[in-house]
């Protein structure tokens, strides 16, 4: 481990010595991936020449720990002990820094949430969830678009896709696909009966114009009038868009923009984050598994989190965390949860690669 953190640091003092360089400087593509590359490397190297610093305190307290004086002997052998534990810790966060990253997580996401089994309920929900995830990206100063949404008729969402723009957002977000069931008593229920409900969630990272290689051929385009809830006509033009990819039958429609070319924009988004997420399922056998338990079918059974209402609580039962603040939870404050994904499946990944 230390050989490959000096070849890290090495590097990194590398970089610092190139961005000081007026050719670099006046290269802009060039010194943009050389400060993307510092920034990525920048925790390890800080991290490293902590652990450094710890290691140098600790062989000083040897000299002390040998004193005649007892009082000297017993107050460097409680520094040493100190020094020893906070190694150990400063050890193991850079066992997580070294792992590698998915070149994924600074992308863009797109974020859909899909009413599943529960009739009305899942879509209020939906509905639900919906805003939790807004809310947070307010938090987090992210920008986020909605690029396809519909509605049913009590206020609840059946499908809403949106795209969440900022920095590391699918790396931050990509932990929440699943199916999110809830347990509450329902507006309309008149005898106070608890119903479970459950709603699928799906992240996917947001596709560069490279990724996928799209030809006209492949793609049907079809064009029609929009509707809204019930059936009624928003639309007096031919303003929804509804693409089909030939090769793969994957189908896109978008009808929220008045406009058939913003439709066929949006759509066309989400058509190729569909497709770049196929292929990279290809690529990855273990993700093609986890991206279709990601989206279940939407029963009851197939659960990653639990929201309860009742008893004001929010369980992910993938790593067995309990939370008694629902209310703040669905509100957006969710960075305690995805803290603790974030470390249970960097741990998982470390695992992974010490047996390789």
């Amino acid at each position: 481990m230390f050989e490959k953190l000096d070849k890290v640091e090495q590097r990194f003092c590398e970089i610092d010595q190139l961005i000081m360089d007026p050719k670099v400087v006046g290269d802009r593509e060039r010194y943009a991936q050389l400060m993307r590359e510092r920034s990525e490397l920048d925790a390890i190297v800080e991290t490293y020449r902590e652990r450094k610093r710890l290691a140098a305190e600790l062989e000083e307290t040897a000299v002390l720990r040998a004193d005649s004086d007892p009082e000297i002997r017993e107050m460097a052998s409680n520094e040493a002990r100190t020094l020893e534990r906070q190694l150990a810790e400063t050890d193991e966060r850079l066992k997580l820094l070294l792992v590698p990253k998915d070149p994924l997580d600074q992308r863009n996401a797109i974020l859909e949430i899909r009413a599943g089994t529960g009739g009305a309920e899942a879509g209020l929900f939906a509905a639900d969830l919906l805003r939790m995830y807004s809310r947070y990206c307010e938090r987090k100063g992210w920008k986020r678009e909605l690029l396809s949404m519909s509605s049913n008729a009590v206020g609840g969402v059946k499908e809403v896709i949106a795209l969440v723009s900022g920095n590391g957002v699918y790396g931050r977000l990509k932990h929440e696909g699943g199916v999110h069931r809830v347990q509450r008593v329902p507006e309309t229920e008149a005898q106070g009966r608890i119903h479970t409900s459950a709603v699928t969630v799906a992240v996917l990272p947001e596709a560069e114009p490279l990724d996928v290689k799209l030809e006209e051929k492949d793609l049907r385009v079809d064009v029609y009038r929009s509707s809204g809830p019930g059936g009624q006509s928003v639309n007096t033009t031919d303003s929804a868009v509804r693409i089909t990819h030939m090769p793969s039958g994957l189908v896109v429609t978008c009808q929220d923009e008045k406009s058939q070319h913003k439709n066929k924009s949006k759509a066309m988004k989400i058509l190729l984050s569909r497709l770049f997420d196929m292929e990279e399922a290809k690529r990855h056998a273990e993700q093609a598994a986890e991206r279709k338990g990601m989206v279940g079918t939407g029963d009851r059974s197939e659960r990653i989190r639990t929201y309860n209402f009742p008893q004001a609580r929010v369980t992910d039962h993938r790593i067995g965390l309990t939370m008694y603040s629902l209310e703040t939870f669905v509100d957006g404050e969710i960075d305690e949860m995805l803290n603790a994904l974030s470390a249970h499946f960097e741990a998982e990944a470390l695992k992974s690669e010490s047996l390789m």
